[in-house]
């Protein structure tokens, strides 16, 4: 796996490094040990996966509140999406930035989202879908969320045309931190 620095204070880019033959390729997608050398959170309770039937589906931007923050590992494995990180970490040096990036089933690439960032992506095909790894157990009680075009963030998401939102996503407040 090789490592890249994403431009929020601790979020990375993690791509494949594939051992290809005459049968295809192999490549590792997890490895305690490579996440521990870089600093990183390598406890996992939960898998999850988001299918999305429509082109420009968006979901987010969600994060779960203290004291059940949870770092989360994203990969696209059908399709493509628009993956976006926000850092809603009042001391962090990247407070209120946003990071974006194209992930998809073809360049195997996943993005490791710490904790106390929100998350959210706009599917760019039809028939998407994306796999999470996740270091905390889900706690409705502290999910939260904030508006995927509120002003104080100015996320430049793609195809603005047609839209597939839930009202959840359209209802959340200004961000008033």
């Amino acid at each position: 796996m090789k490592f890249t620095p994403a431009p929020l204070a601790g979020a990375w880019l993690i791509d494949l490094e594939p051992i290809a033959d005459e049968r295809g390729s192999f490549a590792r997608t997890w490895c305690e040990r490579e996440m521990e050398a870089h600093g990183l959170v390598t406890r996992v309770v939960q898998c999850s996966v988001s299918r999305n039937t429509r082109k420009s589906t968006l979901r987010g931007m969600h994060f779960q509140a203290a004291p059940h923050e949870e770092m989360k590992v994203v990969r696209c494995t059908r399709g493509a999406i628009f993956d976006v990180i926000l850092d809603l970490r009042p001391g962090s040096a990247t407070f209120k930035r946003w990071f974006g990036a194209e992930l998809s089933a073809a360049n195997g690439r996943a993005l490791y989202v710490p904790a106390g960032m929100a998350h959210g992506f706009q599917s760019l095909v039809d028939d998407t879908e994306v796999a999470y790894q996740i270091s905390e157990f889900h706690h409705p009680e502290s999910a939260r969320g904030v508006r995927w075009d509120d002003p104080a963030f100015s996320i430049e998401w793609p195809q603005a045309a047609s839209r597939v939102i839930h009202p959840k996503d359209l209802a959340y407040p200004d961000f008033a931190g």
